[in-house]
């Protein structure tokens, strides 16, 4: 008892007992402590979240929520204890170390509240994500980014409110107030970043591309995978991730190869110059004929004897495939390549390569 009663450093040993266990008591539980109020809040999603679950949800908010309980043991431990009156420190409210100390823990505090809310703000995201891939639109899988980021800058905002309001004294109203003068000296300071949120807007109303199709544009070609607010992130061919500022594309040409209703095939056989007229007619109308019968290909393909080349009798073959997919265009072109092999040797034609023909004349 004497212990609980006794002064240490201005402070009864009870005082000290209560701020040691709290901060223990926090660090110790912390994860029990989180995983409970993890299952609280997830209340709030239970209707909506059945699919995605409460297990990725406890995932994603873990880590906030044990940083904010264990600040939370520290914020609340500090209320039991006094520093010596010796030390002449300030009292609370007037500036000083105390003063200091208690709103740098209230800003750390408020800015676990912040990461807790953004994370809550990823798990809205899976829900709305989980959503979209029920629904035949492109346009929601694409708003889903949208939407998270622009939640997750409405808490940064409201966070840095109340730490303005709160720890410096800040007039909210006036600031917004001010924020209305000084606006077009913002503007000028920003005007990158709202060229690229308007590039966002544009993209979503005027919908160039959708998440998920294949563009080039700029000398970038790959697929598509976030439109956010300041850019847009591709997936090249080479699985390198690229990011365009979103001003980037709405202001250069765009060719979205998602979009195309044919594919274009266009080449040239080249065969020796032994062949005959005779033989390149028949070569020629075999060719047209399986391109004419493929139900894959349009009923327009061209098929000519073209140039004379310096090794070889060209033959343009040009047709239309009825296919988006990239893979099933070049089945049909292995196809089409196979057949044209087969007619060339059936007719007892043969293909060139380049050579040369040397003349040595005799004096």
């Amino acid at each position: 008892m004497d212990f609980f009663e006794t002064i240490y450093l201005g402070n009864t040993g009870l005082n000290w007992t209560l701020f040691a266990g709290i901060i223990l008591v926090s660090v110790l539980l912390k994860k029990v402590f989180s995983r409970i109020i993890s299952h609280l809040i997830y209340l709030i999603f239970k209707k909506s979240a059945t699919a995605v679950g409460r297990d990725k949800f406890d995932l994603i908010v873990i880590k906030p929520l044990e940083f904010i309980i264990v600040l939370g043991g520290i914020f609340i431990a500090g209320f039991y204890i006094e520093p010596p009156a010796d030390m002449g420190l300030a009292p609370l409210g007037e500036f000083g170390i105390r003063t200091i100390i208690k709103d740098f823990m209230y800003i750390l505090l408020v800015y676990g509240i912040i990461w807790l809310g953004m994370k809550m703000a990823e798990y809205l995201g899976l829900i709305f994500a989980h959503r979209a891939t029920v629904t035949d639109s492109k346009l929601d899988d694409q708003l889903v980014p949208f939407l998270v980021d622009l939640l997750k800058v409405l808490v940064a905002v409201v966070g840095i409110f109340i730490i303005l309001s709160d720890v410096f004294e800040v007039n909210i109203a006036t600031l917004i107030a001010g924020l209305g003068v000084g606006g077009i000296a913002l503007a000028l300071a920003s005007k990158d970043s709202i060229e690229n949120l308007l590039g966002s807007f544009t993209i979503f109303f005027d919908q160039p591309f959708k998440v998920g199709d294949f563009v080039n544009f700029g000398g970038v070609t790959g697929a598509i995978e976030k439109v956010g607010f300041r850019s847009t992130r591709i997936r090249t061919a080479e699985k390198t991730f690229v990011t365009v500022p979103n001003r980037n594309i709405i202001n250069s040409e765009l060719d979205n190869f998602s979009e195309r209703t044919h594919r274009r095939s266009r080449f040239e056989i080249g065969l020796t110059y032994d062949t005959t007229a005779e033989q390149i007619k028949k070569i020629s109308a075999d060719i047209l004929e399986i391109l004419m019968s493929n139900e894959l290909t349009t009923n327009d393909p061209i098929v000519r004897f073209t140039t004379f080349g310096d090794s070889s009798l060209n033959i343009l073959v040009q047709y239309l495939a009825f296919t988006k997919e990239y893979q099933a265009y070049l089945e049909l072109n292995e196809q089409i390549n196979f057949k044209i092999m087969e007619i060339v040797y059936k007719h007892g034609a043969s293909f060139a390569f380049p050579s040369q023909s040397i003349y040595i004349e005799k004096k």
